[in-house]
Formats: C-alpha cells, structure tokens, sequence
C-alpha cells in the first residue's frame, strides 16, 4: 500500500482531508482521541508516498495541537486529559489535510471538478489558474528578491533593514500577482470563457477502484472515534 495516495485522483484526497473534519468533531474523550489519532497516522505511514513533500510540514500539526494542549490547560483548570484531547483533536483535524496537500495537482483537480461534480466550467478553470499561481508565490518571491540584491537593495544584517526587505519585496509581489491575474483574465476572455455556455475539455477524469478503496478508507476513519465512543459508553 506504500504511496497508493499517490496514484488516487486529487478530489479524493480533498474529500480525506474533509472527512478529517467530521472525525475530530467525534473526539470527545482522551482514549477516542488516542485511537483516532493513531489510526490516522497509521493509515498515511502506510499510504502516504516516501517523497510527498517537505516533512517540516507536520510541525505545524505538532505546533498547532501543543499550542492548543496548552493553552486548554492554561484556561481550563488545568486538567491534562482534557488538554491532552483537545491538542489531539487539532492533530486528527490538521494532520490529514498537511500530509495529501502536496499530492494535489492542480489541473488535474480541476478536471474533476468540471467533469465527475459539473461545476461551472468558469468558476473550474479560474480555480485552477488560481491554485498555480499560489503555488508560483515562492519563486516568485525568490525572482524579486534577487533583482533586489543585484541592484544593490538587498537586506543587512539588523532586523529593521531585514524587515524593510521583506516589506518590499511583498510589495512587489502584490504587484506582480495583480498584473499576472489581470492577464489571465484577460486571456480567458479572448479565449471564449466570457460567453461560452459548453466546453470540451483537453484531458479525461477517470475514476478507478483504487479512488474508490482510499475513499472508504476516508469514510472509515472518520467514523473512528463515533465507534470508539459506542464502544466505551456500552
């Protein structure tokens, strides 16, 4: 099953990180919270591909479930269950959604959109113009930031010239997304997207059994902690 995630279509791993959403609604006690979590972390070490990403990702999980722990702790009277639960329900929420958002393509998610959910195929296509200009605004940053050191503006070493760099450049790349997203748009306008009531589209949307057997697996881990709660309260 090693990386089977991989080769599943990307509206499937939207609707797992979803479904982590209606599991940690079930979390109510420190053993659910445990077992959910566990099997969570199970199921992605088993199906998650080797090469899926930066792992430095999964610290904000981690980062996000402490802060939580704690500051439930902190304002809570101090009881460690229930902050101990409360951090692992940020965890069974954040961790599925972190560990398959590299996996996701674009283009590919759009197809399904427009193809197996018949959304409209404007609103599909400026989805996915979208999402690859999020995914531009690193190198985009990197482009500006050395122009500005080839021209002699780049950073010193104190925070203030540092924080000055940074202002700029964002600066910048404010501007050039808007320039960018104003000649998108006005290339989908030429090209019939204003007016056009049907469109073809250039690549297939398949659905395999491979998507079906990951979105069961989605749909039973959310229904995890419901049956751990049955279990315990009988």
């Amino acid at each position: 099953m090693n990386g089977v995630l991989a080769r599943v279509n990307p509206l499937v791993l939207v609707a797992v990180g979803l479904l982590a959403l209606v599991a940690s609604l079930g979390v109510r006690s420190l053993l659910t919270a445990v077992i959910t979590a566990g099997a969570y972390v199970l199921a992605l070490a088993l199906m998650l591909p080797a090469r899926s990403g930066h792992p430095l990702r999964f610290a904000t999980v981690v980062l996000g479930g402490v802060s939580v722990a704690y500051s439930t702790w902190l304002l809570g009277g101090g009881h460690l269950d229930v902050a101990a639960t409360a951090g692992l329900r940020i965890a069974v929420l954040a961790l599925p959604g972190v560990a398959v958002a590299p996996l996701i393509e674009p283009m590919a998610l759009a197809d399904q959109l427009g193809q197996r959910l018949r959304l409209p195929h404007r609103f599909v296509v400026s989805f996915a113009a979208a999402l690859q200009r999020f995914e531009q605004l690193g190198q985009t940053w990197q482009h500006l930031s050395r122009a500005r050191r080839s021209r002699g503006f780049g950073p010193g070493r104190g925070p203030v010239s540092r924080g000055r760099h940074a202002a700029s450049v964002t600066f910048g790349l404010l501007v050039t997304t808007m320039r960018e997203a104003t000649s998108a748009s006005i290339a989908m306008d030429a090209r019939g997207f204003a007016n056009a009531r049907r469109r073809t589209w250039a690549e297939p949307a398949p659905w395999t059994r491979t998507d079906t057997a990951v979105l069961l697996v989605g749909v039973l881990l959310a229904a995890v902690p419901y049956a751990v709660e049955v279990l315990t309260a009988a």
